[in-house]
This record gives C-alpha cells, structure tokens and sequence, in this order.
C-alpha cells in the first residue's frame, strides 16, 4: 500500500474504498456488529472471511502502530477508513475488549516483549479478553478487592473471585488486579495476565433479565500468572486500572447507541412504523422533535468523545472527563432504546411468540440491557461523584460532617 503520510487523503480514500469493495462480503451488507451482542456464536465463513481481511490490513485498529500488527494510519486517515467502512454498510470486526481498554492500556504501560506477544493477536480479531476488576465486596470501592497473589518466585499463585466479569465464559485472557501487598490498600495492588484456559480458573455466567447475559463470577484456585505478565511495577497497578477504566469509559459509549433494533437507525424505524404524512414527514410531530433532538445531541456526543480521546493521548494520567462522557453517553444510549419501542408501540412490547418479529423481540432485549450502562464501567453516581469533587472541586459534604 502506498504511504500517502496525509498528503494525498483523496488517493487513499480511493484506495481503501476499491479495497472494502473488493473484500467486504455482500451477505453483510447493512448487518449489526456480531462483537456488539450479549451472546456470542461461531462466525458464518464471511464474517471469518472479513475479519481476517481487516485483521491483516490492520484496519481494525487503525491508529495502532504498525510494528504491533496496526494500520499505522494518521487520525484523519483512520476516520476515511471508518467513513468507507459506512459508506458500504460495513461493520469493523475486530472489536472486544482487547481493542477497547486493555490494549491501549498495554501499549502504553507495557514492556516491548509483552506488547509484541499480546498486541497482533487483538489486532487480528484472534484472541478475546475479559476484565477482572470488581469483587463481591469491591465494586464501586474498586481498591478494596481481596484477590490475592502469591509470589512463587517465576509466577503468581492467584486465590480470590472476581464478579460481573463481562465475556469471561468466552475469553481466552483474563488482565486482572491482584492485591501483592495486604499492608497497603492502593499502593499493594498489581496489574497481571493470565490465560483462562487453566485448570484454577471456574466461571459461572450471571443470568439478566434481558434473558442472556456476558456477565459472570469468576472463581480462581491456584490459577497461575507468570512473572513475564506483570504489567508495569509490582504494587503499581492501580495507576494502570485507572488508565484503563478511563478507555472503558470512552469506549462503553460508543458501542450500540445510534441503533434502535435490528441493526437499524431509529429514524427508519419511525418511517416503517409511524409512517410518513402527506409532505414526507414522520407523522407525529413531537416524535420528530424528540428524535432530531436526540440525533444532534448524539452528534455533538461522538464529537466531543473523539476530542477528548485525541487530548488524553497527550496526558500523563488518566482524566476525570471521561466520567463526564460516560453519563452522558448512558443517558443517551437509554433514550433511544426507549424511542425505539415507543416507535413500535403494542410490537415493542413482545418477549416471545410468532406474533412479534425478530427485530421486535430483540428491542425488548436491548432496552433491558440498556439499563446496565449507568450501572457497569462505574455507577452514574460514582461518575458524578468524580466529576463533582475531581473537576468541579465540590467539598466532600461526608468528611465535612
């Protein structure tokens, strides 16, 4: 591929899209992102077939650095990507949260040997990843998990349980925090790698009320971590969760929001559903009111998200504006599952039977699941609590009485 270096974006843009034309399968034309579902199933030959088009071309993760299997690609080059990608009805394949918090966490805090070892196989699509953070007494009180790891000299022997860790009856790998000092509460926490496909790792997925659920507890007896997979200092890995929770802030937002069922825009939705009036209007006045209100609110979201991602790749830590993000990212999410089955009306209302479509039922599904986004990631409340004391400066009224 020619290294047009930014100067010549008109010549890449006609090359990336002559590439989508003749590598995206048609059979998925239009089709939602299988990595944005609750559940995950083996991929049809063209959903392998596309993954690893991208994964090669390293246009999943397109800003990565080349030498780590990434496009490589300059910012405005990587949004022609993401432009062509919809131009054609394209979903990026390579997704997980191997792209969307841990490696971008690695490729700043981690050694060349672990970047190299772990970073091409995200890029590909190859390996999937799961979070061990919260606990059953650890959640919004992240940095008093129990977990425990035992230093054996070569390698970690690891005893706790982890909680709601997303995708782990699908991971492959696990980056997990560890307590390595019970004498400290921050400072005696680390940040270790492990496989999941060993004997002292259990896992028993948590049934939701959307029916499925990634959510699980995750149970470790003698599970091992080798020494080679300690990210960053020993008892240092609170600075790196913090670093991570903040792309799983960003990236939480940006999964699902400008859909309403089935793959589809809500303002289609409204069209089939609502239907139009004699000058091509959605007929319901406040309903297109509401939608167009959401829509340029959405717009304004993703635009200030890209912004504030951009600015924190020049940070020395992690920013408290993603909690900002985060809440109003969720808010938005929220609404438009909501709109999409007032849009349906008495078909929004369906969980099972021929009587409701597919799209329908799956919009009752993903109207309940859209109730966690304010809860996983961090709370909406302890958002606010970060955004009132970190950014705003607000007293802590608790310690003040």
């Amino acid at each position: 591929m020619a290294d047009f270096g930014g100067t010549d974006l008109e010549g890449f843009r006609t090359e990336v899209r002559s590439w989508v034309e003749a590598n995206f399968p048609a059979s998925l034309k239009g089709k939602p992102n299988p990595m944005a579902r609750e559940e995950r199933h083996d991929p049809t030959p063209d959903q392998e077939a596309w993954r690893k088009a991208v994964g090669e071309k390293g246009w999943g993760t397109p800003t990565w650095p080349k030498a780590y299997g990434g496009g490589g690609l300059s910012s405005a080059e990587a949004r022609i990507v993401q432009g062509e990608f919809a131009r054609a009805g394209a979903y990026n394949p390579i997704g997980g949260m191997g792209v969307m918090m841990f490696g971008p966490t690695l490729l700043e805090y981690g050694t060349e040997a672990q970047k190299l070892e772990h970073i091409p196989p995200i890029c590909r699509g190859e390996i999937a990843w799961c979070q061990g953070f919260s606990e059953p007494g650890a959640g919004s009180d992240l940095a008093s998990l129990q977990t425990k790891a035992e230093d054996k000299g070569d390698h970690f022997v690891i005893n706790g349980q982890k909680i709601w860790t997303s995708g782990a009856q699908w991971a492959d790998w696990c980056f997990c925090l560890v307590r390595t000092d019970t004498s400290k509460k921050h400072e005696g926490i680390s940040f270790v790698l492990f496989t999941m496909h060993q004997p002292g790792v259990e896992v028993r997925p948590i049934p939701l009320i959307a029916g499925s659920s990634p959510f699980c507890e995750t149970f470790f007896t003698d599970a091992i971590a080798h020494k080679k997979d300690l990210v960053g200092p020993l008892n240092g890995g609170w600075t790196i969760a913090k670093r991570l929770l903040q792309h799983e802030r960003s990236g939480l937002t940006g999964a699902g929001g400008g859909l309403g069922s089935g793959g589809k825009p809500l303002e289609q939705l409204a069209k089939e559903y609502v239907g139009l009036d004699e000058q091509g209007r959605l007929d319901d006045q406040d309903l297109r009111t509401r939608l167009v209100t959401n829509a340029m609110n959405w717009r304004a979201f993703q635009q200030t998200a890209v912004r504030a991602m951009m600015e924190a790749k020049g940070n020395s830590g992690p920013s408290s504006a993603t909690s900002i993000m985060k809440n109003a990212g969720t808010q938005l999410i929220q609404e438009r599952h909501e709109m999409a089955l007032e849009i349906m009306g008495h078909q929004g209302l369906g969980w099972e039977g021929d009587a409701f479509k597919r799209e329908e039922l799956e919009a009752v599904r993903g109207w309940l699941f859209g109730k966690a986004f304010t809860i996983f990631g961090g709370s909406q409340e302890v958002q606010s609590n970060i955004v009132s004391k970190r950014i705003l400066g607000l007293p802590d009224l608790t310690q003040a009485n």
